[in-house]
């Protein structure tokens, strides 16, 4: 009797000191959830290479966000600040991702900063870039230049038709479309239906 009473009593210790499966789910839960938050902002040892496949994810990751919200996307980058930061067009409106990681900007590392981005909106070495992000699945081309305050140059770009990213340890230079020759240029000046011609204001 007096060992089933002791039994009984270390029994009872062990359930009220252990702990339960659901509650080291529960743990683990949240601590996943801190690391997305967190990991994304830790910035010290960064180099040029971690930074670049980081913006390259980025990319990838903002990609399949319109794609699966189908909702276009824009990607703010302020060269001056050195923060980036997506929004969510929702009609005539622009929303925070409903994902922690973009609940506030994210900052590039001090030993690494944006030298330009060439987008659509042409070249800036300062002020703010927008790269936008189509539910279609297609990017618009964007060039982005980042250097260790060094020599060394990190080039990242999306080409325009396959939206392949390319990444590079020298500039990219966006390529310039192929002049027209001489004997296309009046063709180009008539219009197909009717033969109504194009007004001069809107000639190439």
């Amino acid at each position: 009797m007096r060992r089933d009473a002791t039994d009984g009593e270390h029994r009872a210790g062990q359930d009220t000191t252990g702990f339960t499966l659901l509650e080291m789910i529960l743990a683990l839960f949240l601590l996943t959830g801190l690391l997305g938050i967190l990991i994304p902002r830790m910035t010290f040892g960064d180099t040029l290479g971690t930074v670049g496949r980081r913006l390259v994810g980025t990319i990838r990751s903002l990609q399949e966000m319109a794609m699966t919200a189908q909702k276009t996307v824009r990607l703010y980058v302020d060269l001056d600040q050195g923060i980036y930061w997506p929004m969510v067009l929702d009609g005539k409106e622009e929303k925070i991702p409903l994902d922690p990681t973009w609940a506030t900007p994210l900052p590039f590392p001090e030993s690494v900063r944006v030298i330009d981005v060439v987008a659509a909106q042409g070249k800036k070495a300062s002020g703010r870039a927008d790269l936008w992000f189509y539910p279609s699945g297609r990017i618009d081309p964007v060039i982005i230049h980042l250097t260790d305050g060094t020599e060394n140059i990190l080039a990242i770009a999306v080409e325009p038709v396959t939206g392949t990213i390319r990444v590079s340890d020298q500039r990219i230079e966006p390529v310039k479309a192929p002049p027209i020759p001489d004997r296309v240029k009046p063709f180009l000046q008539t219009l197909p239906l009717g033969g109504a011609r194009i007004p001069a204001s809107l000639r190439p």
